[in-house]
């Protein structure tokens, strides 16, 4: 296979950590200047980068079918294919939450959570930038370190933020709601884990 053909797999990845980065970016922002009466057109917003990470998975099937040698292993490829992907729907399913709970107001913790999250994409886009190098890179296993050490940050961020939810003498329904919400964060956070560690393997596998 040529390089040409081999560093499309590798663009497109860093075309989807990308996305992701900009759709973790945007929920911050859009939290960080709540306005409940424009959720709607955040929302649609957001759907644009979840939409342009969706195209981006589609071109690397549909280069796949055609493919007669790829750079590693095809169920590899798509598996991250589909973890991107996953990424930036679980980034926007977070806002989504926010929308269709009617939320009013946005608890100060889940700044930590979103804050723990963009640099969860910072570290995927950096991890993807080196992906290509994968056979003599040694940034790629520092990389997948730092994730794996923000992963375990957002779950104790998870754990805190849950205690003091539980903690409060609140609305039933309130804590409902933002237990949803607090999963989806630390679920991002999870997925980035899962992309690193995929590339891990195919790093063990090809060496």
């Amino acid at each position: 296979m040529s390089k040409k053909q081999d560093s499309f797999y590798f663009q497109n990845f860093m075309d989807c950590a990308d996305c992701s980065r900009r759709a973790a970016y945007f929920l911050r922002d859009t939290l960080e200047h709540f306005d409940a009466t424009a959720l709607k057109e955040k929302l649609d917003e957001m759907h644009k980068i979840e939409h342009a990470g969706d195209s981006k998975k589609h071109e690397l099937i549909n280069a796949l079918v055609k493919a007669f040698i790829t750079p590693i292993d095809r169920e590899d490829l798509v598996q991250i294919s589909q973890n991107m992907d996953d990424l930036t729907d679980k980034i926007e399913d977070v806002l989504i939450r926010i929308y269709y709970n009617h939320i009013s107001d946005i608890r100060e913790d889940a700044f930590q959570m979103v804050d723990v999250l963009i640099r969860c994409c910072e570290e995927i886009c950096l991890l993807m930038e080196e992906f290509p190098h994968f056979k003599h890179s040694k940034k790629l296993h520092e990389c997948i370190v730092r994730i794996n050490s923000l992963e375990e940050e957002s779950d104790e961020l998870f754990i805190s933020c849950m205690y003091r939810l539980h903690g409060t003498n609140i609305d039933p329904l309130h804590i409902l709601v933002w237990r949803e919400i607090y999963l989806y964060l630390e679920k991002c956070a999870d997925t980035c884990e899962h992309i690193a560690d995929i590339v891990e393997s195919v790093v063990m596998k090809n060496r």
